[in-house]
């Protein structure tokens, strides 16, 4: 296949385009727009191959995006171009709202008319994946599980627009016939994330000797998801997938943040220092606002319906990752040069 892919230079998203190249037969065009989040030194690995390309592009532009569009004439497009952290939509959310939603709506506006110009046989094999996230579920007491029909209830501007974002893609579907497909993640984690999520910024701030922040009393629970398996479920989504379907993907590796943080440490105390007391440079600072207190994801459906779960467990994965970075510190260094001190963002707080 010939796959449009936005967002290709994000934490997902290179992760998505590396196995393409490295383990598949397809072409990818890569559009991304390179903000703070967006990184071409993540796809070097494959930067060379004649099966992949690269056009720095905003997806709010209709006219660019048509006419790539008509250049590359995909047979898919993977939609993951999107601002993702939910502290920063707390300090600024007109950015989140721009991509999330009218990036979006371009996106599904321009394959629409594109879809439609198609002879029938590649119309009827062309497919739009959207890719959102658990969190326009709400959040989960201490029991139960997000399903593909579990009501949304989104709690923050980014959670927010993603959930409207899910909605038009819906739409498009219902409306015109638009082939798509939806799918809702849990927390990734993994090599190449840009270092302001939970899992990086312990590994960093463990590694520099500084406080490690944790929100309130750290008991907020996730189900973490290695960013690989993730590209592998995409993969399988938009090969196998069933159009105007949606497919909940997940890790099967509820922790609270807490156990994250420690689980983290000790795996330092084990690769760089057994003297060191990593755990001691823990510091419970006060909760991010509208703070979700869990998220558990069933993927029982993509399993059943397209044989797909997570490699990695969660011990697995963690260590993979904590590697990763301890022999990656020039892409940190790269990447966060001149845009990031790994701050606190998101504190913010209701009138």
């Amino acid at each position: 296949m010939r796959i449009l892919v936005t967002g290709g230079a994000g934490f997902i998203g290179s992760a998505l385009v590396r196995m393409i190249i490295d383990g598949t037969d397809h072409e990818v065009f890569n559009i991304d727009k390179l903000t703070y989040a967006g990184h071409l030194e993540s796809l070097e690995s494959v930067d060379n191959s004649c099966r992949y390309q690269f056009r720095k592009v905003d997806i709010c532009d209709a006219d660019e995006i048509s006419r790539i569009f008509n250049e590359f004439e995909p047979d898919a497009i993977m939609h993951l171009a999107a601002e993702s952290h939910v502290d920063r939509s707390i300090d600024g959310s007109a950015e989140f709202i721009m991509t999330n939603v009218n990036g979006t709506h371009t996106l599904l506006e321009v394959s629409k008319q594109y879809w439609q110009s198609l002879e029938e046989d590649r119309k009827e094999n062309f497919r739009f994946l959207h890719v959102s996230t658990d969190e326009v579920y709400g959040e989960l007491g201490d029991e139960g599980l997000f399903t593909e029909e579990t009501p949304y209830d989104p709690r923050s501007p980014y959670s927010s627009s993603k959930a409207a974002s899910d909605h038009l893609v819906r739409a498009w579907h219902h409306t015109y016939g638009l082939p798509v497909l939806i799918t809702n993640c849990s927390n990734n984690y993994g090599p190449y994330q840009f270092p302001e999520k939970l899992i990086p910024v312990v590994i960093l701030k463990a590694l520099q000797g500084k406080e490690i922040p944790v929100y309130g009393s750290g008991e907020n629970v996730r189900d973490w998801l290695y960013v690989d398996d993730h590209a592998n479920a995409l993969l399988k989504v938009v090969q196998d997938g069933q159009p105007g379907e949606t497919y909940n993907i997940g890790g099967h590796n509820e922790k609270q943040n807490i156990e994250v943080v420690h689980t983290i440490c000790d795996t330092l105390n084990e690769l760089v220092s057994k003297e060191k007391k990593y755990r001691d440079q823990i510091s419970f600072v006060t909760d991010r606002p509208g703070h979700d207190f869990r998220y558990a994801i069933d993927a029982s459906k993509i399993e059943k319906e397209l044989g797909w779960t997570p490699l990695e467990t969660f011990e697995s994965g963690i260590e993979k990752t904590i590697q990763w970075y301890l022999n990656n510190m020039d892409w940190i260094e790269a990447v966060t040069d001149k845009n990031y001190n790994l701050e606190r963002l998101g504190k913010k707080h209701k009138k």
